[in-house]
């Protein structure tokens, strides 16, 4: 929106111009998704607790957490919001990634806003039934496949690349691009889910492989800049380093107030579509092993969950003291605070082993 008006006064003022510039606007993005959650931040936990939408807590967990019964929950709105208009007003409104991003994240947003709404409006303990939320994220996930697959503009858009390896490139047939595409968007947006259990633990690692992943697009959207690192260059994708500059100000501006002890909590309608939307963006820009390698702290937590139950149902014994794999820890006896802080210290390396990449092939 805003870049339109832009190159429009710059035809006349060529101050404007600084404001076409994709890091101009990628700083820009940032900082208007910073101010909107900053700003809309208390007004919306204010009505939340309001309704009365507040967090209802497992009686098997840990017991530090009964406390934390009746804290607003939902708030992952206040990011899904923030995101939306800071893209529509700084990104280039007519690339197609960023509304297949958009689309994906809004689409996923809205089964965890349903799952929500039914644990803590309808206070239905079960949430949607597990079968129609994965129906519904089937359909977002492949959905953005057949949207990718079918508006590709280069073999780059549908080739398989590893790390590490400056000439391997294997490209994907049609069904092997769909399954993974759907993999890595779905298999994204329950691992951010799973990791959501502390105050702050999934915004935080989510924020910074946001801020990664820019790189990577904007390096894979400039043909120099992508021929000089060996990584694909996939036109048009470099504008989706402003969904990833929004995703960074929103993400800061909800920690602000989920983190420890948090005011409110992001809610399913936020850790699924944030996962879904990194997903996304990790397929359009050709790094899906890299974002594996960047969320580890989101693999993690979803390998625990499967080991525990694999593990449950074969021998009848748990690996983990409890899963998702933070809770093993507080289990253990582990302050919350300390362990946010060491998952994100993990995933800080694991984002700086992903950005070496770019020079390591």
């Amino acid at each position: 929106m805003l870049l339109w008006l832009s190159r429009t006064l710059a035809e006349d003022l060529s101050f404007f111009n600084v404001f076409t510039y994709l890091t101009m606007r990628a700083i820009l993005a940032a900082v208007s998704a910073l101010a909107i959650a900053l700003l809309a931040g208390p007004w919306m936990i204010e009505r939340l607790a309001a309704l009365r939408v507040g967090q209802v807590v497992r009686d098997d967990g840990p017991q530090t957490h009964f406390k934390k019964a009746g804290t607003p929950t939902m708030g992952g709105l206040l990011i899904l919001v923030a995101i939306i208009v800071s893209t529509l007003l700084w990104a280039d409104l007519g690339n197609r990634f960023v509304w297949i991003v958009l689309g994906v994240t809004v689409l996923f947003g809205l089964v965890g806003f349903w799952d929500d709404y039914l644990k803590i409006v309808r206070q239905n303990p079960a949430g949607l039934i597990a079968r129609y939320k994965y129906f519904w994220q089937s359909v977002g996930g492949l959905a953005a496949a057949l949207l990718l697959w079918y508006t590709a503009q280069s073999p780059a858009d549908t080739t398989l690349y590893l790390p590490f390896f400056k000439n391997f490139a294997l490209p994907l047939g049609f069904a092997a691009f769909v399954l993974l595409t759907y993999l890595m968007i779905v298999g994204m947006s329950n691992a951010v889910n799973l990791t959501d259990g502390l105050d702050g633990l999934a915004i935080m690692p989510a924020v910074m492989v946001a801020a990664a992943l820019g790189v990577f697009a904007y390096a894979s959207g400039n043909a120099v800049f992508a021929q000089y690192l060996a990584i694909p260059a996939v036109p048009q994708a470099g504008e989706l380093l402003i969904i990833c500059a929004a995703l960074v100000g929103a993400g800061l501006g909800f920690l602000w107030f989920n983190a420890y002890p948090a005011q409110v909590f992001m809610g399913d309608i936020g850790a699924l579509s944030l996962g879904a939307a990194l997903g996304t963006i990790g397929v359009i820009v050709r790094q899906e092993l890299v974002l594996l390698v960047m969320g580890g702290i989101f693999v993690l937590e979803t390998a625990s969950v499967i080991l525990q139950v694999a593990s449950f149902k074969l021998t009848g014994k748990r690996i983990f003291r409890m899963a998702p794999i933070h809770h093993h820890f507080e289990k253990k006896g582990w302050a919350e605070p300390k362990i946010i802080v060491r998952f994100w210290i993990i995933t800080f390396f694991l984002v700086l082993a992903g950005l070496a990449t770019l020079k390591l092939r």
